[in-house]
């Protein structure tokens, strides 16, 4: 097979769709790697490691995406890169088809076979793909909440930590998955008074237990987290349901009266927001203010960290990768349940339900 890596062209988007180690597993399996020149330089990926691995490097997307069986990257296709897709390829990447009604669009119309990798699930719930971005994104939820919580950016002049005889500040944690996890894990290694809050309770245990009563866990309800926005410096988002549209949990109502000042990481962008008040943002322009309160909505956060975000993204693709190169996407997925889940478009069809939930339109079983 033919597996096309293209340069991402999305607004600050630094990450690529392999490492030249996993150029080389490809290759070893009797495979063809083809990449865009400078595909890999936001990483610090230079296009003669790639050549070393065994990849042929080609100057232009079009004769990349012309070439290719599999297309191998980070974020869904750009408006510009719609039409080099073609009918019957093999699209392995980030959708968030959810919250992306034209991008569902061009993939019907193309009628690309479309495999997102934050919908490949195990028989256990959880998402391998997404949960290496989802631990990035929670570490940095708290490093560009304090960031933007000094006054001279804007905020209301809080240090996180405190200081002795000064109270830290307080961080409340909307959702106990990947991302809630791994913010928490750094709010509390800030020093941060921490509120996390959660529909189920195991999780919240745990919690408990693992950091000695030292967080305060809640169960996910309209009083409980009306009361801990309302009483925090700052507010993270990481509510995630597979596929679908992001709850919305907090109200424009709410964040009105919010401390002046505080600060709202919605790391649920990527599924349209858990805040009522959030909108996409970019790393060029990550931030904007709603009654006083600033809004961080960076839908592709780990992009500002790439070279940790694609390595750690390979080590989770590449066996998927290796397993539909080998057998073709119909006999991988016909063997493997969770990659069946991740196929969101095939033949001019919807193939995930809970993306044509969201979008309103027809569920189609894969076959």
């Amino acid at each position: 097979m033919i597996i096309g890596i293209p340069k991402e062209i999305k607004t600050e988007e630094y990450r690529v769709g392999i490492v030249p180690a996993g150029v080389k597993a490809l290759v070893d399996e009797g495979h063809r790697v083809i990449i865009e020149a400078g595909a890999g330089v936001g990483s610090g990926i230079g296009d003669e490691e790639y050549k070393t691995a065994g990849a042929q490097i080609l100057n232009s997307a079009k004769d990349m995406y012309s070439s290719a069986d599999l297309i191998m990257k980070v974020k869904e296709p750009q408006p510009q890169e719609f039409n080099l897709l073609r009918e019957g390829q093999i699209l392995y990447t980030y959708l968030h088809l959810a919250a992306e009604p034209d991008v569902t669009k061009a993939l019907l119309e193309r009628r690309v076979k479309s495999v997102a990798y934050e919908t490949i699930e195990l028989p256990d719930r959880s998402l391998p793909l997404l949960k290496p971005m989802s631990e990035v994104a929670g570490r940095m939820s708290v490093q560009v909440g304090a960031y933007f919580l000094q006054e001279n950016n804007g905020g209301r002049g809080v240090l996180l930590g405190g200081v002795p005889g000064v109270a830290p500040g307080k961080v409340t944690i909307l959702g106990a998955g990947v991302v809630g996890l791994n913010a928490l894990k750094i709010a509390v290694g800030m020093g941060a008074q921490v509120i996390i809050l959660n529909r189920g309770t195991d999780k919240l245990a745990h919690i408990d237990d693992l950091y000695n009563g030292r967080v305060v866990t809640l169960a996910s309800n309209k009083h409980n987290i009306e009361e801990s926005v309302l009483d925090s410096d700052l507010v993270i988002g990481a509510v995630l349901l597979a596929g679908a549209r992001a709850p919305r949990l907090v109200t424009r109502e709410m964040v009105s009266r919010m401390k002046k000042g505080s600060v709202i990481v919605d790391v649920s962008i990527d599924q349209g927001g858990c805040i009522e008040t959030s909108r996409r943002t970019t790393h060029k322009d990550p931030v904007y203010k709603v009654d006083g309160v600033t809004h961080y909505c960076v839908a592709n956060m780990p992009g500002a960290v790439p070279r940790t975000s694609t390595f750690a993204l390979t080590n989770a693709t590449l066996p998927y990768a290796l397993m539909i190169a080998n057998l073709g996407l119909e006999e991988a997925a016909k063997i493997d349940a969770a990659l069946a889940k991740g196929i969101n478009t095939y033949d001019g069809k919807i193939t995930n339900r809970p993306v044509a939930e969201a979008l309103g339109l027809k569920y189609e079983v894969f076959s």
